[in-house]
């Protein structure tokens, strides 16, 4: 019998993972508070999230497409509603 190798978790793989999840929470806040303002400062965390790689990889490219959707809705929305954007 032998066993694999273990994998450690390196503390920058817990940075990500952090950095993803404030980044979709920042995402969806802009989305009712004035999304030129938030959104791209949670599009840039996702993408320091994504670079940073790691086991939270998935959640970072998750973090990317929620930041990028929040942003077009959230100007279309502001638009329509005539609410500022900035």
């Amino acid at each position: 019998m032998s066993t694999g190798p273990l994998s450690e978790d390196r503390p920058s793989d817990a940075i990500a993972g952090l950095l993803a999840s404030l980044s979709l929470f920042a995402s969806l806040i802009g989305l009712a508070y004035r999304p030129v303002r938030v959104i791209p400062f949670a599009i840039v965390l996702a993408l320091v999230a994504t670079a940073m790689g790691g086991r939270h990889a998935r959640l970072a490219a998750t973090a990317l497409f929620v930041g990028g959707l929040c942003f077009i809705v959230g100007l279309a929305a502001a638009v329509i509603t005539e609410h500022p954007i900035f």
